[in-house]
């Protein structure tokens, strides 16, 4: 597993040749293409942890571990970074909303990794087949769309009107940058926008003074305060473990406490995780040429994995990230040794509590433009399942089995079964997307991954 054969004499890789995931160029070359997953996935997997209300230098510093993990499970083949996942954003601040604390989320977060992890099990054991007939596109597209959806009021309601200018200054930006640079540059867009956001942010301090907004924190009471403010920032350490205390009270690293009505609330991101996995792997077998079918099962376990062990400290979910495949597909390197290399470097990132305290002053408004578009794109992935899998809605089984679910789903409706049981918003609006869809489906409507793979047998 450890051997990777230098290839291209150790140099850069010639126009249309690429670097297989057991292949590696110079340990120097290797290394600088490690960073340079780090800096892609950098945005996202520290604002995604400030979002939900966890630590982000324990998020680095487990993205780091848990990539680890991963490639070990696949045994090299399957190239990936693990950075904090999105799937569970929704349900961590229905979780908060209802009163729980952050033991509360990464409590049900870590059974929802256990369940990912057993659903890797059987699809390692059964074949993917299995999960095509359980979530075929059209259900899987649904779901992510409901979850993504479901996000807007926590936009409009905790970030936006903390700083509504910058916000937009920020949104609009993230906008650009993402579509209109070239190459890399596009796939850290959340981290060039964080950055931009910051910036915007100081000079509007120092031109106009402080701000008078809503403030979390208070429970929502206008409070002046500076859109920038660095005093954490200077009493933290260079070098150290996480540590101190979260803004709900609970330390940063902690044991999860468990209660059924949280957890039902993150299973639908597990969905969310299978589609996201699955398209993760078949994407990178077609880019390296390699059947990487056999290991689909190891992938989807090994994140599920990652995901409970994360979460058994405190820390953030993890996932494989779509900006890390943007990485590969630039450079054409697959080397798996790359990803060490990057997990080493997130490690040391993840010791610096320095590095973490700068990343949990970002200024509300600056968090508020990105989490406008971040969130509409996750919930526009599942119309881009839809679209890639040609989904018929002129099929009254695809259009009204899944249109109770959404709006349940997206509107928060509810269902009370007792004074402390409900199930309402995601986890109802999936239910019924399944159910419904299943009860309506009387063809047994093949999804277009079984009809593939019939082709190829």
């Amino acid at each position: 597993m450890f051997k990777w054969d230098v290839v291209h004499g150790g140099k850069a890789p010639p126009r249309g040749s690429s670097v297989g995931p057991l292949e590696r160029l110079s340990w120097g070359r290797t290394v600088g293409l490690g960073a340079q997953h780090v800096v892609a996935m950098f945005g996202a997997t520290f604002v995604f942890p400030v979002v939900m209300g966890l630590d982000p230098n324990l998020a680095i510093m487990f993205s780091g571990v848990c990539t680890i993990v991963f490639l070990l499970i696949v045994q090299n083949r399957v190239p990936s970074y693990l950075g904090t996942s999105a799937a569970f954003v929704a349900a961590v601040a229905a979780i908060r909303e209802q009163g729980g604390d952050s033991a509360d989320v990464t409590g049900a977060i870590l059974v929802g990794g256990l369940v990912l992890a057993l659903i890797g099990v059987v699809i390692h054991i059964g074949g993917a087949r299995i999960i095509h007939k359980v979530l075929p596109p059209a259900v899987t597209g649904a779901v992510i769309m409901l979850i993504g959806f479901n996000l807007a009021p926590v936009v409009g309601g905790t970030y936006w009107n903390q700083d509504q200018w910058v916000a937009l200054a920020t949104a609009t930006f993230m906008v650009l940058a993402a579509v209109l640079l070239p190459g890399f540059w596009s796939r850290i867009a959340v981290f060039l926008a964080l950055v931009f956001g910051y910036v915007v942010s100081w000079l509007a301090d120092l031109t106009f003074g402080e701000i008078t907004s809503v403030s979390p924190e208070r429970n929502g009471e206008e409070v002046s305060h500076p859109r920038v403010s660095w005093d954490a920032v200077q009493e933290a350490d260079w070098i150290g473990l996480p540590s101190g205390t979260l803004a709900d009270g609970v330390p940063v690293i902690h044991a999860p406490s468990f209660s059924l009505t949280f957890v039902l609330l993150v299973l639908p991101g597990v969905i969310a995780l299978v589609a996201e996995n699955t398209g993760h792997v078949k994407a990178v077998a077609e880019m390296t040429g390699e059947n990487l079918d056999p290991y689909m099962g190891r992938a989807i376990g090994a994140d599920g994995i990652a995901t409970a062990l994360a979460s058994a400290f405190g820390g953030s979910p993890t996932t494989t990230y779509a900006e890390n495949i943007g990485v590969m597909g630039t450079t054409r390197v697959y080397s798996t040794a790359a990803y060490y290399a990057a997990a080493l470097v997130a490690i040391l990132l993840g010791l610096c509590p320095k590095f973490g305290a700068i990343v949990n002053a970002v200024p509300g408004g600056v968090l508020g433009g990105i989490t406008v578009v971040l969130y509409g794109m996750i919930g526009l992935v599942g119309a881009k399942i839809w679209v890639e899998n040609r989904v018929d809605f002129g099929d009254p089984v695809n259009l009204i089995g899944l249109a109770a679910g959404l709006i349940a789903g997206i509107g928060g409706v509810s269902l009370s079964f007792t004074e402390h049981f409900e199930l309402g918003g995601i986890a109802l609006g999936t239910i019924l997307v399944i159910a419904y869809f299943h009860l309506v489906n009387r063809r047994g409507q093949k999804s277009i991954s079984d009809d593939e793979e019939a082709r190829t047998s």
